[in-house]
C-alpha cells in the first residue's frame, strides 16, 4: 500500500483489509468497515452479485510495511503478475493488472465523452 494512504488505512480499518473480484477485471481493496457498507449493499442485490462479491472475498491483513498478501486465486482473476496499479476510487481501491489497466484506459480516453461531463464547467 502506498505510503500516503496507510496511515489512514491503518487509523480507519486497523490495517484489516477485504479484497475482492470486480467483473471488470479487476479487484476491489476495501478497508473493513467501508466493506461492511458495501456487502451489507450486495446481500440485497441478485444472487450473481452476491456469489461474485461475497463469495470470492477474503480478509487480510497490512503487514508492518502496509504489503497485503492477495490470494492466488484472486491474483489470477485480476492476471496480476508483476506490475500493478492502484487506484483510489473513494471509499475503496481497484487493484489492476498494469497492461490491462493501461489498454482499458486508453479505450476509455477514445470514447466518446459521458453527456453528464459535456456541459460541467467549475
Amino acid at each position: 500500500m502506498p505510503t500516503r494512504h496507510r496511515d489512514a488505512l491503518s487509523a480507519q480499518a486497523a490495517g484489516h483489509l477485504v479484497i475482492t473480484k470486480n467483473p471488470d477485471g479487476c479487484l476491489m481493496v476495501f478497508p473493513r468497515p467501508a466493506w461492511e457498507k458495501f456487502s451489507a449493499h450486495i446481500a440485497t442485490q441478485g444472487q450473481w452479485a452476491k456469489r461474485i462479491y461475497l463469495g470470492n472475498a477474503m480478509d487480510v491483513e497490512m503487514d508492518g510495511t502496509g504489503r497485503a498478501l492477495v490470494s492466488p486465486e484472486l491474483r489470477e482473476f485480476a492476471g496480476l503478475t508483476k506490475d500493478a496499479v492502484l487506484l483510489g476510487m473513494g471509499s475503496y481501491f481497484e487493484l489492476w493488472d498494469k497492461a490491462t489497466y493501461e489498454a482499458k484506459e486508453a479505450a476509455a480516453m477514445q470514447a466518446e465523452m459521458p453527456d453528464v461531463f459535456k456541459d460541467f464547467s467549475f
